[in-house]
């Protein structure tokens, strides 16, 4: 059974290869992803992140970008895990969405 990742053979039309530039955001996942799976912590493996993206749905995986898909995992495993609570998600979200309406909106 073909995993709504797995591409090869699909037509999809050429990838682009072209280098560019990661967003802050994109750098920041990547190293928060690193800190997880690191030597000390071992929060999460490669396997666990890979079957959160791949347990996406096909619906949310093809509207995430590439990290956003990593986003999504790496929190959904951090949740499974206890790491942290849907609370504390919330409360977090909340905080970070008040900051930046202030910073963007002038408020």
């Amino acid at each position: 059974m073909r995993g709504i990742h797995d591409l090869g053979g699909l037509p999809a039309g050429p990838v682009d290869q072209a280098e560019h530039e990661h967003g802050y955001w994109e750098k920041r996942i990547d190293g928060i992803r690193l800190l997880l799976a690191d030597k000390k912590r071992r929060l999460i493996t490669v396997d666990e992140m890979r079957r959160g993206i791949e347990s996406l749905g096909k619906d949310v995986y093809d509207k995430l970008s590439y990290y956003e898909c990593w986003t999504a995992s790496v929190t959904g495993v951090m949740l499974e895990k206890g790491v942290i609570t849907t609370d504390e998600l919330g409360r977090k979200m909340a905080e970070v969405e008040e900051r930046d309406k202030a910073r963007f909106e002038g408020g």
